[in-house]
């Protein structure tokens, strides 16, 4: 095993703990409806409502499975999630870390 292959398995361990963590606690859910508030409050909801009735729109219903409209609207809703959003959320897990002495 490179020593390449170690860090990334390092990660994954770790991201696997605090993901674990995150659950055990509830924080997960919570984070997950702090997001949830926070775009329908920003119009990314919206936003991406319109996106999606404009991609149907555009290559029919019959032509368009949810599979293909969840790839092409992806990296859109993505890229639309303001930047403070993301960093409210950044923070959040941050101290939620910080709080975990045993991660």
């Amino acid at each position: 095993m490179t020593a390449q292959d170690q860090i990334r398995n390092k990660d994954a361990q770790m991201r696997a703990t605090i993901n674990q963590k995150l659950m055990e606690t509830g924080e997960r859910e919570r984070l997950k409806e702090l997001l949830r508030t926070r775009l329908i409050e920003c119009g990314w909801r919206d936003q991406l409502k319109a996106y999606c009735k404009e991609v149907v729109k555009q290559k029919g219903l019959e032509h368009i499975t949810v599979e293909d409209l969840v790839d092409e609207i992806t990296p859109r809703g993505r890229a639309l999630v303001p930047d403070n959003v993301k960093k409210e959320l950044l923070q959040k897990i941050r101290t939620f870390l910080a709080q975990q002495s045993n991660i």
